[in-house]
């Protein structure tokens, strides 16, 4: 890909969609985790296969669980899924 620059609207939410041909050129897919930070004032953006060791920020929990679960085999995802639905009932039994 060539160094040609592209301009992007950031939305209201702060958002900035990446174009397809820099996140083929980066290989990050959907689902994969990256890690902004800043460089000399510029926003940076790197795709990683592991969260920092140690960060239990509730951001880096959700994408290592998102992550975590797009490589998970169909018979680990029912398990887990069935897991979440016994604790979501037990806690409405609580509740009532």
């Amino acid at each position: 890909m060539d160094s040609k620059a592209i301009y992007k609207v950031v939305d209201d939410k702060g958002r900035v969609l990446i174009p397809k041909e820099l996140r083929c050129a980066a290989e990050i897919n959907h689902g994969d985790i990256v890690k902004l930070g800043m460089d000399k004032g510029r926003v940076t953006v790197q795709k990683v296969n592991l969260i920092e060791v140690g960060d239990q920020s509730p951001l880096a929990v959700d994408a290592y669980v998102f992550s975590a679960v797009k490589t998970m085999e169909k018979q680990t995802l029912l398990s887990l899924a069935a897991k979440l639905i016994a604790l979501i009932d037990e806690n409405t039994e609580v509740k009532k």
